[in-house]
């Protein structure tokens, strides 16, 4: 028997494949068809009435007829209301100017200086410790050393006692000389033309007391003096000894002048300026004088120490120039530098105590 007839005889193994029921469809509750007439209506809305005050805010944002916003704009306006000031753009801003805000600031600083030094005026009665203080000699504690020791008077009487009560009217002499209860003060003036170097003038002209009247609660006295005519940095001071120290002639405080004349100065007559001219009083010796660089040759720099009475004038008169413009421009270290012509300052502590070491 051959192999096909055999392999056909075998029974074929039948491929089971596995049924799957299917799953029943989600049964969806079908909605009761409603006929037009029984659909229920919608229901509309009544109108709500405004109050008056939403009335009122309503007629101000918005236009009832065209429905626009009628509150203000930020546009092309010419003015904007702020409160009750009004702002007009259109017009030109002040332009920042640094002089300006300078001035300001030294105002500011001279008031607080002003107010400080009106707060410490003396009472009726003061301690003699802060009595001599204040006069600028020593200090609280350096006083009561002077006191002890004897060095100190009070109307003629010798007063050791600690806590003396002195009075405004009362005469305090320490090592010889009469002092003041008053704090020292310092001012620097730019002196203008027309003014005289006094306290008072009898004829009743315009004197640098005018000019510094606001300047300290005490009263103060021009140190040396400056013609009429004369203009540049003049000091002004309470101080009894530092006026005596810089105008007595043995101390030789240096002054610088700008003076400008009627014609051009010849070098001869430079020379001769350097190296003395014969005044009344002597030979009129300067440290110095030389042209201004930059301007023309009839204005000159003069440095010269001596105080004699209108010195710098009587020397050019000398040699037959007229002054047209004489201006002290430094004094004892002190310049006119950031003063206006007829302003002040007070002196800086660092001014002052360079003038003490002069």
């Amino acid at each position: 028997m051959s192999r096909d007839s055999n392999s056909n005889n075998k029974p074929k193994k039948t491929k089971f494949t596995p049924t799957r029921s299917p799953r029943p469809a989600p049964s969806r509750a079908t909605k009761p068809s409603v006929s037009s007439e029984e659909k229920p209506e919608k229901k509309v809305r009544e109108p709500r009435l405004m109050s008056e005050s939403e009335a009122k805010s309503y007629e101000k944002t918005f236009n009832k007829t065209a429905g626009k916003r009628t509150g203000k704009t930020f546009g092309p306006a010419k003015k904007f209301t702020k409160g009750d000031k009004k702002i007009d753009y259109k017009k030109p801003f002040k332009a920042f100017d640094r002089n300006d805000e300078l001035e300001k600031t030294r105002s500011f600083v001279q008031k607080r200086r002003f107010d400080k030094l009106a707060k410490e005026t003396p009472k009726e009665t003061t301690r003699l410790n802060k009595f001599i203080a204040n006069s600028g000699i020593c200090s609280r504690r350096e006083a009561d050393e002077l006191i002890t020791q004897g060095l100190v008077q009070v109307n003629g009487a010798i007063v050791t006692e600690m806590g003396y009560q002195v009075h405004k009217t009362d005469k305090v002499i320490f090592d010889g000389q009469g002092i003041t209860p008053e704090k020292p003060v310092y001012v620097l003036l730019n002196k203008p033309k027309g003014y005289i170097s006094t306290t008072k003038d009898e004829k009743a002209r315009k004197t640098v007391m005018d000019l510094v009247a606001n300047a300290s609660p005490y009263r103060v006295f021009p140190v040396g003096r400056l013609d009429r005519s004369t203009t540049g940095v003049i000091l002004l001071t309470n101080d009894g000894l530092m006026t005596k120290k810089l105008t007595h002639p043995s101390f030789t405080m240096k002054k610088i002048y700008h003076v400008t004349l009627d014609r051009k100065l010849d070098r001869a007559d430079l020379n001769a300026i350097a190296e003395g001219v014969r005044l009344e009083e002597g030979i009129a010796e300067v440290d110095s004088i030389s042209y201004i660089e930059g301007k023309p040759r009839n204005e000159v720099g003069i440095e010269l120490s001596i105080g004699w009475n209108r010195v710098v004038r009587r020397i050019f008169q000398r040699l037959g120039y007229e002054v047209d413009l004489l201006d002290r421009v430094m004094f004892a270290g002190l310049t006119k530098k950031n003063i206006k012509r007829g302003h002040w300052r007070i002196l800086t502590d660092l001014e002052v105590n360079n003038l003490k070491m002069l």
